[in-house]
């Protein structure tokens, strides 16, 4: 144990293995294959049992070509459906799967990734493990995932999905990124659908729900009957996935840093735990793979200054994300029963460029306009009681 100690004194001890500290870890060994490392994972494989997807707008080409080994399947458009509108967007969608996520992963970093390893004690600069083994390190970046959001507010996607093989091909040429014709139930209720292989498509049953309470039975009869609806035979379920992802509403970023319970002073933290995700759609991805770059790019790694970099980071993102949480309050907490529905109807009638830069988190001010002048889906009394945030700005 004293020669691991010794082997990553100098380097970076990652705990947990999804998606943010694997593309950080996979983005250091690669520009600096000298820096000692370990990532932790406490499941059998890195990346858990996730499907993570993104838009090509939301990445440089750079970023492109660097997580290009992750990406399991590319489409060059997807759709999208509701009761008064149809529409094909002809912008690229890409997915990565935890199957290929692992392989790359393990591949590239061998014997630094440990999976099947629990982290029972944290500090910026030691991981104990559940063995009692101790690791010290320059530091220690926490990324497990989702904590207490404590100083903030958010609501809930939550989904369901099943990757099903199919009889006969399902006929689709690109991702069903939301078919909301689907009878609405708790919140706003989408079906999500990407095709794999001419016979293989996975299905999500998705809500942006008040609560984050997941009726899986429930939410897995309705993913069956979607197949049914759409003439698709079901022969086999190859896999099933669940998940309750955040849509930050308001709240104080600052404190949710500063003043978070149980966690140790100065600690580095990535991915959800560090608040860096998409408001309103809840991808992470293109988070991760800038928080990568950023970190890859610093010329010393040791704990203070990592924490450093990561807060300023995150809070940074929180001050320009403030149009988007406004837009996420108007869908939770001024619309009711189906004007949700109609909120994310009338945004997918604005011009394709707009919706692209929206996803990428890089919305114009016009485009800002554009989203909120016109007639509004819900009346506007209850829409301005909404538009000042109840948490202090970071």
């Amino acid at each position: 144990m004293k020669q691991r100690e010794n082997a990553i004194a100098d380097g970076l001890v990652l705990v947990g293995g999804g998606l943010a500290n694997g593309l950080l870890a996979y983005r250091l060994r690669t520009l600096r294959p000298e820096l000692p490392l370990m990532v932790l994972e406490h499941g059998a494989q890195a990346g858990g049992n996730h499907t993570w997807s993104f838009h090509e707008p939301d990445l440089t080409p750079a970023q492109h070509a660097w997580i290009a080994p992750f990406v399991a399947h590319a489409w060059p458009h997807y759709e999208v459906a509701f009761p008064a509108r149809q529409r094909r967007l002809r912008s690229g969608y890409r997915a990565v799967t935890s199957e290929r996520f692992h392989a790359v992963l393990s591949g590239t970093l061998g014997d630094a990734l440990r999976t099947g390893t629990s982290a029972v004690r944290l500090s910026p600069t030691e991981v104990e493990l559940s063995d009692g083994q101790r690791l010290q390190a320059a530091a220690v970046v926490d990324g497990r995932g989702p904590m207490d959001w404590h100083a903030l507010s958010v609501g809930h996607q939550k989904f369901l999905g099943l990757e099903l093989e199919l009889a006969r091909p399902h006929g689709l040429t690109g991702p069903i990124v939301m078919d909301a014709t689907v009878p609405q139930h708790d919140g706003y209720r989408f079906v999500y659908v990407l095709p794999f292989t001419e016979t293989v498509v996975l299905i999500e049953d998705t809500c942006y729900s008040d609560g984050p309470a997941l009726d899986a039975g429930t939410m897995r009869r309705r993913v069956h009957e979607y197949a049914a609806q759409r003439g698709w035979q079901v022969t086999r379920v190859l896999r099933e996935e669940t998940g309750v992802l955040p849509i930050a509403l308001d709240g104080d970023a600052r404190a949710f840093w500063d003043e978070a319970p149980g966690m140790p002073a100065g600690m580095p933290r990535s991915g959800l735990r560090a608040a860096l995700f998409h408001p309103t759609t809840g991808y992470s991805l293109p988070d991760a793979v800038r928080l990568a770059d950023r970190i890859a790019a610093r010329p010393t790694l040791d704990a203070r200054s990592l924490h450093a970099t990561i807060r300023a980071h995150s809070l940074t993102q929180w001050r320009r994300q403030g149009f988007f949480r406004l837009l996420n309050r108007m869908l939770f907490r001024a619309a009711r029963g189906a004007e949700r529905r109609r909120i994310l109807e009338r945004f997918y009638g604005l011009p394709e460029p707009l919706i692209r830069r929206f996803y990428a988190g890089h919305p114009t001010l016009p485009d800002v306009a554009r989203v909120l002048i016109g007639r509004p889906p819900i009346p506007i009394t209850r829409a301005l009681r909404v538009v000042l945030p109840a948490g202090r700005p970071a």
